[in-house]
């Protein structure tokens, strides 16, 4: 892949990237993954979500990330919410319930919370929907607090539809409506929540829908990380979207859904994309082997979505890592760990930590 990307023109903040292994495939450590990447593209900071919840990683992956913020002071990063069981139960245990958790995290210096609780297969493995007790006792300490949440909720309607790798037709998992009709239950509830929902929040063929939502929720916003189909809707009528883009451009957030491990080139590729959709008409090869057009939207409207709007929610600068309350954290938690985790994480808050 031709990694010669031209840097970005505009102070950019890659708002949602992700980890999935320590190494990779060459035993090259995680501890610098994503630095080489944001210089090359000349990135101000970037932005890691945590996904420990219903994963093999369980509270690996909030380590993980507070490490490399530790290591690499331009980083944001979202924690995730760990879960004693699954199904999980109507109470969770004392001490581990998501109001404690929020304050571990806050403490150790997470910049917010990203949720997967919403797509259909980790929702399925939670086994109860999104309006119980334990997550309403949550979302109303987040509100109070002016928590961000990075909220992935539904998927693309085909998943639904048309049989493949990701399949939710067979009556196992909950519909796309009801997932947005729990959405739509919690921002009734709690509707100062400071919440992004990742992937346009599948929204693209809709977006009088996401209207309704941004006039009627000051706090709610979405991201721009591909899935490439709502992209193909955007093409589909760009003088629309490149108004909608203009307009509520307070509401839209940069990101890429980029992940370790993968080469450096294939996060430079995405952001470049997705920046320059959003930033230049540039005619670029994008998606599906089709050349397209950005929307090339005002200034003020790029430093909107490239990066103001994500400091506007988390801060200017990423919180400083708290040692003590990271191994706190880890001590708490390393029973719900693998022991090849528990060993590697060892040496690392060695090197890096203790």
């Amino acid at each position: 892949m031709n990694n010669d990307f031209p840097k970005v023109k505009h102070k950019v903040i890659d708002g949602h990237l992700h980890f999935y292994d320590w190494k990779d495939e060459n035993g090259v450590d995680f501890f610098h993954c994503f630095e080489e990447y944001r210089q090359n593209m000349g990135l101000a900071g970037i932005n890691l979500c945590a996904l420990p919840s219903g994963s093999a990683w369980n509270v690996t992956s909030n380590l993980m990330c507070a490490v490399y913020k530790l290591i690499n002071k331009e980083t944001f990063a979202h924690a995730g919410l760990l879960y004693d069981k699954y199904p999980m139960g109507d109470t969770m245990p004392k001490g581990m319930d998501f109001v404690t958790q929020l304050n571990e995290l806050e403490e150790i210096g997470f910049d917010g919370i990203k949720m997967l609780e919403g797509k259909p297969t980790l929702h399925r493995t939670i086994g109860k929907n999104l309006l119980n007790s334990e997550h309403d006792k949550y979302f109303a300490e987040a509100e109070k607090r002016g928590t961000h949440i990075i909220f992935h909720l539904a998927d693309p309607i085909e998943f639904w539809t048309e049989e493949g790798l990701d399949y939710y037709g067979d009556n196992t998992f909950a519909s796309q409506e009801e997932l947005y009709r729990q959405a739509y239950a919690i921002l009734e509830k709690h509707p100062n929540l400071k919440i992004t929902f990742a992937h346009f929040f599948f929204k693209s063929e809709s977006p009088k829908e996401l209207e309704e939502l941004f006039e009627k929720y000051p706090n709610v916003c979405v991201d721009l990380t591909p899935g490439w189909e709502m992209y193909l809707s955007f093409y589909k009528d760009k003088a629309f979207f490149k108004e909608f883009f203009t307009k509520y451009s307070k509401r839209i957030v940069l990101g890429t859904d980029a992940y370790f491990p993968r080469p450096t080139e294939c996060s430079m590729w995405l952001v470049d994309r997705v920046y320059r959709f959003v930033s230049s008409p540039d005619v670029i090869k994008a998606v599906a082997d089709r050349y397209e057009g950005g929307l090339c939207v005002p200034n003020d409207a790029i430093e909107d979505i490239t990066y103001k709007n994500f400091e506007r929610r988390v801060g200017e600068k990423p919180k400083e890592i708290n040692k003590k309350a990271l191994i706190a954290y880890y001590e708490k938690y390393k029973h719900l760990m693998t022991e090849k985790d528990i060993k590697y994480t060892d040496e690392v808050f060695a090197k890096f930590v203790r």
